[in-house]
């Protein structure tokens, strides 16, 4: 095998709580491939050709922290790309509605008219439905019931090449003009679209068990490029490295991490907090645990039901444990 020199390493990832987008805040990954004659690029930074490759994945020297629904759907397409973490936040993960709806429960969505956000121009970039199918999936099944019992609705994605930031969750303005009863939300920007509008939780995702909260965020991957791991895995150890020094970092800075965690999310310190609550900064770290694979199993599953994959994925195949292995042996030597 011929091993090619890297010049340019790729990194990208959600608006979302993630470790390595906390250590990209404190200028560790710059620095730790600088220190390599590596230039970090940010992938959301570069031209809408390349930028793109944040939701297919085809990009050697790429390394990506985001959604599982466009890493799974990228896999199940052919892209060559490994799992080498995973990582659990709860997010907020409700179900929004008006005071009078007379919805106050998940036994209440029983005739309801659930916002569902249309197809975008492609499956990896329909994440927004898959999102809200899933949370409607959890919150019914925990009563009992299933996307039968409700009447979608379908409304805008909203999906570009940017995100959320700055604008209403999908089915947060019908939800105010009554188009709807329900809209599926996550996250604290979403929490401050509610208080927005008036809108109430009637179905905390987070309070349930965690098989009724697998969705696009829990768990969420990291991929690699799988020409990166194989010619380079020490690159691929020190994002790693990195990340997990991060982790431990937000868990000693709890204030600094959660004002670097607002400027990823576009969320206010209010929305973090009510949103991620006060133990966010001790959960960032990525593992590859039997549990969270089982998890994002789920999440597979659902997702081959629902038409986004192409072809059915070999989860145990596609992780690779070795990085986040020795990485860990390393740190714990040290």
């Amino acid at each position: 095998m011929t091993v090619t020199t890297v010049d340019t390493l790729w990194y990208t990832r959600c608006p979302v709580p993630t470790a390595s987008g906390v250590a990209h805040h404190l200028g560790w990954l710059t620095e730790e491939f600088a220190d390599r004659g590596i230039d970090l690029s940010i992938l959301q930074d570069a031209p809408p050709e390349i930028a793109g490759r944040h939701f297919d994945h085809r990009l050697p020297g790429l390394i990506r922290e985001g959604g599982n629904v466009p890493a799974l759907v990228a896999r199940s397409e052919g892209s060559p790309t490994r799992l080498i973490g995973l990582t659990w936040i709860e997010e907020w993960q409700s179900i929004l509605t008006l005071p009078g709806s007379g919805i106050r429960s998940a036994e209440d969505l029983a005739g309801a008219r659930v916002a569902i956000p249309a197809w975008a121009a492609t499956k990896a970039e329909s994440f927004p439905r898959a999102m809200a199918l899933h949370g409607f999936d959890g919150a019914l099944r925990s009563a009992g019931r299933s996307l039968e019992d409700v009447r979608q609705v379908e409304v805008s994605g909203r999906v570009g090449r940017g995100s959320w930031t700055t604008s209403a969750w999908p089915g947060i303005d019908e939800l105010e003009r009554g188009e709807v009863d329900a809209v599926y939300v996550k996250g604290g920007r979403s929490l401050e679209d509610a208080s927005r509008i008036g809108a109430v939780a009637a179905v905390r995702l987070d309070d349930l068990a965690p098989e009724f909260r697998v969705n696009n965020g829990t768990p969420r991957p990291i991929t690699v490029h799988a020409s990166l791991l194989d010619e380079h895995p020490e690159l691929v150890d020190a994002f790693l490295r990195r990340t997990l020094d991060a982790a431990d970092w937000a868990r000693e800075h709890p204030l600094e991490a959660r004002e670097l965690i607002g400027r990823e999310t576009g969320a206010g310190d209010d929305g973090i907090r009510r949103a991620y609550g006060d133990t966010l900064h001790v959960s960032l770290e990525p593992t590859l645990s039997e549990e969270r694979l089982a998890l994002l199993q789920q999440q597979h599953d659902f997702l081959e039901r629902h038409g986004f994959l192409d072809a059915s994925i070999h989860l145990a195949a596609w992780a690779d444990p070795r990085p986040l292995q020795r990485v860990r042996e390393e740190r714990g030597a040290a």
